[in-house]
């Protein structure tokens, strides 16, 4: 009987929200029954209600990182798609017409799940250790990255490109696969390093060795890369001793505050967003130290929006993607990076903004997971999976939105005299 209510109740409510907001979108309720927020809504992607109960716990706990546990718990799920179909859906309707929602039909039609269950209480899929802000306070730097990359390498294969680069992707023309926009990433981050042969190359933060091994094959450098995450270093050193360029390149499971020694040129290529704003001037710092006086470093980071006040409040989004994906993350605005890099001894020679590029990537990598996801729930376990699917499209639609950004700094250690860089950009897209 009390189900009959609470199915009555919703289906007043989605009846009501129809009239209202003409939405194409569909939703099924927990018994199996469909209800179209507009008549032409298409059902091929279908918001799926699997338990009331989960209504309920909503309402008791109005937060984004209640909603975004009942989703990966499938209490709430999305059927036939992803978020961003669901956006692109959603997307049409006029925001102002939830003001003309009936407030007491609203009211009365949640009432019966106010004390209903609380849904799948399955584990929180969130980083439950510690976040320090700062090194010195005990930060755990390996343990925060090995949460988010050592989750397995064959998850991460289903939806990367085959040299498993896990950032942003350059396209020469928007119709350019994954593949060829990553190669073209990769290649150039060695051409705005002006790579040249026998130079010392450091990757800080090296992941799967992509980087690496193209810049030793395709510019003949001497090249090292660092990596926290034990699962990307195992890979890296295969691929290596596969290519045959164990004289070339070499992997370190290390901290990156260890090494030692001078390097001609260094790229830091989504790794910055781990360091933390409070570490911003030992991590540059300690870059400066290992570069020679005019070396190049190239730094490639996430960024948010600069703000008037309060940068470092996170939004319920941002606060969601640190805790349940990368734990201890923190995202500067390029005015800031470019200000560090001022500050600790570095001359700023060029920055561009990538954030279409990561728009399409994080959208192909949302896509290609997705129709992957039956191994990726072998793989990882079906709450995980719901979640990646979550982030990825949800970061996607950040990039596309301009909520969040993606800038490539170049500078130099700052020295007297000439920085040794062409007059012009043109070598840089010289066939």
């Amino acid at each position: 009987m009390h189900e009959d209510k609470q199915i009555e109740a919703a289906r007043r409510l989605l009846t009501h929200a129809a009239q209202v907001l003409a939405a194409p979108v569909a939703i099924r309720l927990w018994n199996g029954e469909t209800i179209r927020l507009s008549p032409d809504a298409p059902d091929d992607v279908v918001l799926a209600i699997n338990d009331p109960g989960a209504i309920g716990r909503l309402l008791r706990r109005p937060r984004l990182a209640s909603l975004v546990d009942l989703l990966a718990a499938g209490d709430f799920d999305i059927v036939g798609g992803t978020l961003l179909d669901v956006a692109a859906r959603a997307g049409t309707v006029n925001r102002r017409a939830f003001r003309s929602l009936d407030k007491k039909l609203v009211l009365k039609s949640l009432w019966p799940f106010l004390f209903a269950g609380r849904g799948n209480r399955s584990r929180s899929q969130a980083y439950a250790g510690a976040q320090h802000a700062q090194d010195r306070q005990g930060r755990d730097n390996k343990a925060l990255v090995q949460f988010h990359y050592d989750l397995s390498n064959a998850f991460y294969a289903l939806f990367l490109d085959p040299e498993m680069v896990y950032s942003c992707a350059y396209f020469p023309h928007w119709d350019a696969s994954l593949e060829e926009a990553q190669v073209a990433k990769l290649d150039m981050i060695c051409r705005k390093l002006r790579l040249r042969p026998d130079e010392r190359f450091l990757d800080i933060g090296c992941g799967w060795g992509g980087l690496v091994c193209h810049a030793a094959q395709r510019y003949g450098v001497s090249a090292h890369g660092v990596t926290l995450s034990e699962a990307q270093f195992e890979f890296a050193r295969a691929k290596i001793a596969r290519l045959g360029l164990e004289d070339r390149v070499t992997v370190e499971l290390k901290d990156y505050r260890e090494l030692q020694g001078t390097y001609d040129k260094i790229a830091s290529i989504g790794m910055f967003e781990h360091v933390g704003i409070d570490n911003h001037g030992a991590y540059f710092t300690k870059l400066r130290d290992l570069l020679r006086p005019r070396g190049l470093l190239l730094n490639h980071a996430i960024t948010r929006p600069a703000k008037r006040k309060s940068f470092r409040r996170k939004r319920a989004e941002y606060a969601a993607i640190v805790n349940y994906v990368f734990p201890g993350s923190e995202l500067d605005h390029i005015g800031g990076s470019v200000a560090s890099l001022e500050r600790y001894g570095f001359e700023v020679h060029d920055v561009e903004g990538w954030r279409e590029h990561y728009a399409r990537t994080t959208r192909l990598w949302c896509e290609r997971l997705f129709a992957r996801r039956d191994e990726a729930e072998r793989e990882v376990g079906i709450e995980k999976t719901r979640l990646w699917l979550l982030y990825l499209a949800g970061v996607s639609l950040g990039f596309e939105r301009g909520t969040i950004g993606i800038f490539q700094t170049l500078a130099s250690r700052r020295a007297r005299g000439s920085s040794g860089l062409p007059p012009t950009r043109a070598d840089l897209y010289a066939s």
